[in-house]
C-alpha cells in the first residue's frame, strides 16, 4: 500500500528576508542564505561548509532515512539484488590495439572500480598498468581517463577525490609501475600527450569553475613553471584540448552550446594558429587525414550538419568546400575519419544509422538494424591507418553488443555481447514506438519497454523518463536497471522531447530559449498519450529526470500536479532565474544561449521567471517527491534543490511526502563506486514503486 502521510514531522528550513529586485520587479528569496558565502571552497572542501548549512542539509537526510530509507530498505535491498545480480562483475571492455600493444579496461568481482591493463598485441601476458580500487581509499573516486604516451612508456591518470571535478594528473612509468614525483594539481579533466610525447597539455579553471586556459607541462619541471598556450577571455565560453586522429594536431575548442572555434597546434611549442573565427551560432568540428581537414558543421544553414573539407594550411571559412550536403532531417551526429575510409553517426526519424564512405572513390553505403527502437553508437580507437571502425548495438530489450566492421567488405564480427548473468530473455519483453500528439500538432517519439505479460488496457503504472535540454538525445538503448520494474509490470517509457535532438537540429531549437516551454508540454502530452492509449492507468505515472531534467520535473510538478503518483528530480536545476541571474557561478555566462539571460534582457528575465519551478511553487496539492543532490555538485549546485524543497514544504497543501537527500562528499554523478551507484538507483526505484502502489 502506498504511504499517505511520512509517520515523522519534516525539518523547516528558516525563512530570512532576502529581496532581489530585477527590471522593476522585487521578488522574495527566504531560502538564498542556503548558497554559502564560500561555495568555491566548499566544491573543494566539503568539511568548510557553514555550521547552519550543514545543520539544515544533515536534518533532511535524517528524516529521509527514518520517514522512507529506513522502513524501505528491505525493498532497496531486493531491487539493488536484482539489478546487480544482471551485471556480470568479472567483465573487461574490449581491446583497442596501438602499435605493439592492445589497451583495454576490465572489472573484478566485487571491485568498485576498474583495471587499466594491456597486453602484447600479438598475445601474451596482461600487464595490470592501474588499479583504481588501490588507488581510490575509502573516500570519493572520480576516475578521469587514462591515457598512455605516444611511446607506450608512462600512463597518464586523472582521479577527482571530492565530486567538484577538479582532477589531479598523475604520471606513471610503466618499467617500474610507479607513480612519477610530479602531480598536475586542479585540472578540469585529464591531459592529453603532447605530439612529441614529452609533456601533457591540460585545462584550467578560474575562480568561477570555467575551464578557460590551456597550458603544457613539461615532464620533469614544476607545475608553476607550465607554459600558458591558450586562455579565452570570454566567460561564455568553454575550452578544451584534443588532437586528430591521424596525430598531426594538437585540437584546441573554444565553445558555448551554439557557438565554436578551433585552434590548431601542428608541433609542439609552436602557438596555436586559428581555425575559422567564431561566428555566432556556427559550430564546427574538424579531424585531417592527407593535409586535408574534415569539417563536421552547421555553416550556412546547414541546420542537421553538413561535411564539408578545407586544405589544413587554409582552414578558413572561405575555403571550405561541401563534401557531404546538408539533407534536412538527417541530424548527422559524430564523425570519425581514418586513412581512407570516413564513417558518420546519423540519426534519421529518431533512428540512428551508421554510414560508411570510401574516401578513395568517395562509394557510400549504410549500416542499419530492424527492430522499432534501438541505440547505435561508434568509437574510434587509437590508430588512423586502419580499415576497421568499432560500433555497439543494443535496444531496450537486447543486450549490448559490440562489433567490428569492416570498411572494405562490410563483414560485421560480433566482439562481445553484454552478458546478464541472471539470465535475459529478449522475448519476455516488448519493445515499441509511439508517438504523442502536441498541443501544436508535433509528433513526440517515446520509446516503451515492457514485460511481455503487462496488460494493455490502461491499468499498469508506468516511470516517465524525460530530459530535454541541451540538444542531448536519449538513446533506446539496454538497461539492466529497468528489467527489475518491468518484471513488476511497471511500463518503462522515454520520452524524447523537444529540447533535445531526437529528431534532429530543429528539435533541438524548438525546445530552448524563447520556446523551453515546449519541452514540458511535450513531456506532459507523452503522460497523457501513456494513458489515452492503454499503457499506463491515470494516477500511477512517476515522472524521473535530472540535472535540467531535474527542471523539468519543477516546471511538470508545478504545470500538473495532478498527473502524477510521484516524481523523481536528480540533481535537478530548478532554480534557474536566480542562477542565471549569478554571473559568478560556473555555468552561468556559457548558459545563457540555452536558456536567455535575465540580466540582460527583461524579455529573458519574464520568461523564465514564468517557468522556473523554484519561482512558481503554490500553495496546491503536490505529488510525492525525491530530490537527490550533491554537496560539492559544481553544474547543479546543492543549494537548488535544498531551497526548492524548503519553499515546497512551506508552501504546498497537502500530505504527500517530500523528500531531501543530500550526498555530503559527492559531486553530480553522485556516488563514486559502481555498486553504490546501483544502491542509489535502487532507492530511487523503491520511492517510484511506493508511489506505484507497488512497494
Amino acid at each position: 500500500m502506498s504511504e499517505t502521510t511520512p509517520p515523522l514531522s519534516p525539518p523547516v528550513a528558516e525563512r530570512r528576508q532576502h529581496a532581489v529586485t530585477q527590471f522593476g520587479v522585487t521578488r522574495q528569496d527566504p531560502y538564498a542564505w542556503l548558497r554559502a558565502e564560500n561555495w568555491q571552497e566548499v566544491m573543494q572542501s566539503p568539511e568548510t561548509l557553514p555550521a547552519a548549512i550543514r545543520a539544515y542539509l544533515e536534518a533532511e537526510n535524517a528524516y529521509f532515512a527514518e520517514a522512507f530509507e529506513t522502513p524501505h530498505a528491505e525493498l532497496t535491498e531486493k531491487l539493488y539484488r536484482e539489478i546487480r545480480g544482471r551485471i556480470k562483475e568479472d567483465d573487461s571492455g574490449v581491446a583497442s590495439a596501438d602499435g605493439p600493444w592492445a589497451y583495454n579496461s576490465r572489472m573484478l568481482e566485487g571491485a568498485q572500480y576498474p583495471l587499466v591493463v594491456r597486453t602484447p598485441r600479438s598475445g601474451g601476458a596482461e600487464t595490470v598498468l592501474l588499479d583504481c580500487n588501490v588507488e581510490a581509499g575509502d573516500g570519493y573516486f572520480g576516475f578521469g581517463g587514462a591515457d598512455h604516451s605516444p611511446d607506450h612508456t608512462m600512463l597518464a591518470w586523472a582521479a577527482d577525490r571530492a565530486g567538484s571535478e577538479y582532477y589531479d594528473i598523475y604520471i606513471r612509468d610503466l618499467a617500474t609501475g610507479k607513480d612519477r614525483t610530479e602531480v598536475i594539481r586542479d585540472t578540469a579533466d585529464g591531459g592529453v600527450w603532447s605530439l612529441d610525447g614529452t609533456g601533457l597539455y591540460y585545462t584550467e579553471f578560474d575562480e568561477s569553475h570555467r575551464p578557460f586556459r590551456i597550458r603544457r607541462h613539461q615532464l620533469g619541471t614544476p607545475q608553476e613553471a607550465d607554459e600558458i598556450v591558450f586562455e579565452e577571455a570570454d566567460p561564455g565560453f568553454f575550452v578544451s584540448i584534443g588532437e586528430t586522429l591521424s596525430r598531426k594536431f594538437m585540437v584546441i575548442d573554444v565553445h558555448d552550446h551554439q557557438t565554436s572555434e578551433v585552434w590548431l597546434i601542428d608541433k609542439d611549442g609552436a602557438s596555436p594558429r586559428l581555425g575559422s573565427k567564431r561566428v555566432a551560432e556556427r559550430e564546427y568540428d574538424l579531424d585531417e587525414r592527407n593535409g586535408v581537414l574534415y569539417i563536421l558543421t552547421n555553416a550556412d544553414g546547414a541546420e542537421d550538419f553538413k561535411v564539408v573539407t578545407a586544405p589544413a594550411e587554409m582552414p578558413d571559412a572561405e575555403h571550405w568546400t561541401d563534401l557531404v550536403p546538408h539533407t534536412p532531417g538527417v541530424l548527422i551526429l559524430d564523425l570519425i575519419v581514418l586513412s581512407s575510409h570516413m564513417v558518420r553517426l546519423e540519426r534519421v526519424e529518431g533512428l540512428p544509422r551508421i554510414v560508411v564512405r570510401d574516401l578513395r572513390d568517395h562509394r557510400e553505403w549504410t549500416v542499419a538494424f530492424e527492430e522499432e527502437a534501438y541505440s547505435l553508437g561508434i568509437s574510434e580507437g587509437f590508430e588512423f591507418d586502419t580499415n576497421v571502425v568499432r560500433f555497439t548495438y543494443s535496444s531496450p530489450t537486447t543486450p549490448q553488443r559490440t562489433y567490428d566492421l569492416d570498411l572494405d567488405t562490410g563483414e560485421r564480427t560480433l566482439l562481445k555481447e553484454q552478458q546478464v548473468p541472471s539470465g535475459h530473455n529478449p522475448a519476455d519483453y516488448v519493445t515499441r514506438r509511439i508517438f504523442a500528439p502536441a498541443s501544436d500538432g508535433e509528433r513526440v517519439p517515446i520509446t516503451l519497454l515492457y514485460h511481455k505479460d503487462t496488460p494493455v488496457d490502461g491499468t499498469a503504472p508506468a516511470l516517465l523518463y524525460g530530459y530535454g535540454a541541451y540538444g542531448i538525445s536519449l538513446p533506446a538503448s539496454f538497461s539492466v536497471s529497468a528489467l527489475p520494474l518491468c518484471d513488476r509490470g511497471v511500463v518503462y517509457a522515454t520520452a524524447h522531447i523537444r529540447g533535445g535532438m531526437d529528431k534532429g537540429y530543429r528539435w533541438y531549437r524548438l525546445g530552448r530559449r524563447e520556446h523551453k516551454t515546449n519541452s514540458f508540454t511535450d513531456f506532459i502530452a507523452a503522460a497523457e498519450t501513456l494513458v489515452a492509449e492503454g499503457y499506463a492507468a491515470p494516477h500511477r505515472i512517476v515522472a524521473e529526470g535530472g540535472s535540467a531534467g531535474g527542471m523539468l520535473m519543477g516546471a511538470i510538478a508545478n504545470m500538473r500536479p495532478d498527473l502524477w503518483a510521484g516524481i523523481l528530480a536528480v540533481v535537478p536545476f530548478v532554480d534557474v532565474l536566480n542562477t542565471m541571474s549569478d554571473d559568478t557561478l560556473p555555468l552561468t555566462p556559457p548558459e545563457w544561449p540555452e536558456w536567455g539571460n535575465p540580466l540582460e534582457s527583461e524579455e529573458d528575465f519574464r520568461r523564465i521567471a514564468a517557468y522556473a519551478p523554484y519561482e512558481q511553487i503554490q500553495a496546491k496539492g503536490y505529488p510525492p517527491i525525491f530530490a537527490l543532490a550533491g554537496l560539492t555538485d559544481p553544474r547543479v549546485t546543492y543549494w537548488e534543490p535544498a531551497k526548492w524543497v524548503a519553499r515546497l514544504r512551506a508552501t504546498k497543501t497537502g500530505d504527500a511526502p517530500l523528500y531531501l537527500k543530500t550526498h555530503m562528499d559527492a559531486g553530480h554523478a553522485g556516488a563514486s563506486g559502481r555498486f553504490d551507484r546501483l544502491k542509489e538507483t535502487a532507492l530511487s526505484y523503491a520511492f517510484a514503486l511506493n508511489c506505484m502502489g507497488l512497494a
